[in-house]
């Protein structure tokens, strides 16, 4: 019989692994970006002037309006009177460095654009009239749509000194109902545009739309659509919530477009999947478009009203999101778009102290200064757990002396494993042992590596970082001339991480018989296959703190050894002794209730007849 203890790990290890896979794919809650919005409206807003301007007959021709900062560079269209596509200043794509990052380059419509809704994303391309545009900071739309009404939209950028304020644009949006009957603008939605990964290598469920209502956010994946055990394939996915949407968008790894109305309202989100390939002859990719339903709003004739929306399109930063998030000009909710998922609790103080020791770091050394703030962060973090990981090494060395007596009780209750428990919880007992206290560091370890994870793999921060050998923290550090040499990528730091993972082991106490220890020397390998195509940012973490458990394990066995003493009173029954006994008297007793069913079924009770009284004639 194997030790409890070894598989109540692997189990804990691959139930976590499985839940991180499950809450990536299905539950991937977050998006990102907001946008504060300065109106542009008529004098009066609850009551808007009319539209006076008879606008002419849109052309087909398109012209393109670009409003830029310091940061962003938005292209507008008057091709559905929306933002083409916005061009990130300071971030570069992945596979050609020479080109900067262009949220909704691949879109099928342009963000804000109006879609009809009742179609579901069939946008039919309508071009409006620049009215006015004042050179880089202002464009005004104006159109008379086939339904009647007249649409006016002022793009604007923002002014208010706000986290994150290069990377939001104004929109207010003026209604007009021309026709002779009331007029319900939910008939129409606005575009939130297409996400669609910025290289081939991205993982899909990264890309995808979400929704952020009752304090809760709502994430679907482009993967989403495709089915699986539990659902069937979709071609669409609609929101379904009778609570105030607050905002809406569409996001990939690192880049997200949100859209925020002034006044939430009771609405719908939904998104469509596409294809799409980055390069011609490239991988074809999993792709998402999306929109949100414009309020249930009915305009009787002549009537006006004004929308407003505040439109974020930008990184996936988490100090600028959490920032955000006590702005009372741009609402609530913001530090949910980096969809750290079940870890957040530990992802999120993870990422302040990584840019607070960049931040530090920077001053010395700005080419290497990511790479050195991962290593800091690690001997941090495993300093903090010293403690723990000292108390669980003194007790795998007194369990390793236990051996011995475990090989008899083994040998002598192979046949009654009730008892072997029993007598086994009752050696730990006699010696002051807990069972579980060599695997508390592990127990700690796996949140922290999870949470680790899902930090460095949305950390816009580390995108084009080099660090030694590493191009770019972001990606696998796989080296080309190896890579080409052999015919498959060849990345370094997990080689590395999983020899010193192996090393590691092969320093600790051993415990468990040989089964038991080919098994624990499994891990590595598992952890080698699940972090070999991650970002080299999560395999330098995981060196890092190998290496440091290499040194502290060196040290704690210089340490004498402990002596093993027998208590006198025989120990205080753990919590984990107590359950075993329960467990083991419970099966006793269940053994005695089958054993006394089965003679009760053996006997036969004897059955007195009575005598038939002689039939008499009637």
């Amino acid at each position: 019989m194997y030790d409890r203890k070894t598989w109540v790990v692997l189990a804990i290890c691959g139930v976590l692994i499985s839940l991180n896979i499950y809450f990536s794919a299905q539950t991937q809650k977050q998006v990102t970006k907001k946008s504060a919005i300065p109106e542009i409206v008529a004098p009066d807003a609850d009551k808007p002037a009319g539209l006076t301007v008879d606008p002419p007959q849109p052309t087909a021709a398109e012209e393109l309006v670009v409003l830029k900062n310091d940061e962003v560079a938005f292209t507008l269209t008057n091709i559905g009177a929306g933002i083409k596509y916005a061009e990130m200043k300071h971030h570069q794509n992945v596979a050609d460095k020479t080109t900067r990052v262009r949220i909704n380059h691949h879109g099928s419509g342009s963000i804000c654009g109006l879609v009809d809704a009742n179609q579901k994303l069939d946008i039919t391309p309508f071009a409006y009239k620049v009215e006015l545009s004042q050179p880089g900071k202002t464009a005004v739309y104006i159109a008379k749509l086939p339904t009647g009404l007249i649409v006016k939209k002022t793009y604007s950028l923002e002014s208010s000194k706000i986290p994150g304020q290069p990377y939001f644009i104004n929109l207010s949006m003026i209604v007009e109902n021309t026709t002779q009957a009331n007029f319900d603008l939910s008939q129409y939605a606005l575009s939130l545009g297409t996400a669609a990964p910025l290289y081939e290598k991205e993982r899909p469920t990264h890309t995808g739309f979400f929704w952020y209502e009752n304090n809760k956010m709502h994430f679907t994946a482009a993967t989403g659509f495709q089915g699986g055990w539990f659902s069937s394939k979709k071609s669409i996915i609609t929101s379904e919530t009778e609570q105030p949407i607050a905002y809406a968008g569409v996001t990939d790894q690192f880049f997200t477009t949100v859209i925020r109305p002034k006044k939430p309202a009771v609405t719908q989100v939904w998104g469509k999947p596409q294809q799409v390939r980055l390069a011609p002859g490239g991988q074809s990719l999993a792709a998402i478009r999306a929109a949100i339903r414009l309020p249930e709003t009915s305009l009787a004739p002549a009537e006006t009203t004004v929308l407003a929306y505040k439109i974020f399109t930008g990184p996936k930063a988490n100090t600028m999101l959490r920032k955000l998030d006590n702005s009372e000009a741009v609402g609530r909710g913001w530090g949910d778009v980096m969809q750290y998922g079940f870890f957040w609790f530990v992802s999120r103080p993870l990422n302040w102290l990584l840019n607070t020791l960049h931040t530090g770091i920077n001053h010395f050394s700005t080419t290497q200064s990511w790479g050195l703030a991962i290593i800091c962060l690690t001997l941090i973090v495993r300093i903090c757990i010293w403690p723990l990981h000292a108390k669980s090494t003194h007790t795998m060395k007194r369990m390793s002396k236990l051996q011995p007596k475990m090989a008899e009780l083994k040998e002598k209750y192979k046949d009654d494993p009730t008892k072997l428990n029993t007598e086994m919880m009752g050696l730990y007992r006699k010696y002051g042992i807990n069972p579980l206290g060599g695997c508390l560091p592990m127990f700690i370890q796996i949140p922290i590596f999870f949470g680790f994870f899902r930090m460095l793999d949305y950390a816009v921060e580390l995108r084009g970082q080099p660090f030694l050998w590493v191009d770019d923290l972001s990606q696998p550090d796989t080296i080309p001339y190896l890579s080409d040499l052999v015919g498959i990528p060849i990345n370094l730091l997990p080689v590395v991480m999983a020899a010193t993972s192996v090393i590691q082991m092969a320093m600790m106490p051993k415990t468990g018989d040989k089964m038991q220890q080919r098994i624990m020397m499994f891990m590595p390998l598992m952890f080698f296959f699940f972090c070999y195509n991650y970002a080299s940012a999560l395999a330098l973490y995981w060196t890092i703190q190998n290496i440091f458990s290499i040194g502290q394990t060196y040290l704690m066995n210089k340490i004498p050894e402990p002596e093993l003493v027998a208590r006198k009173d025989g120990g205080k029954k753990s919590w984990v002794q107590r359950m075993a006994e329960k467990q083991a008297e419970m099966q006793k007793q269940q053994k005695a209730r089958a054993k006394a069913g089965a003679n009760m079924r053996n006997v036969t009770p004897e059955t007195s007849k009575k005598k038939r009284p002689p039939r008499t004639g009637g």
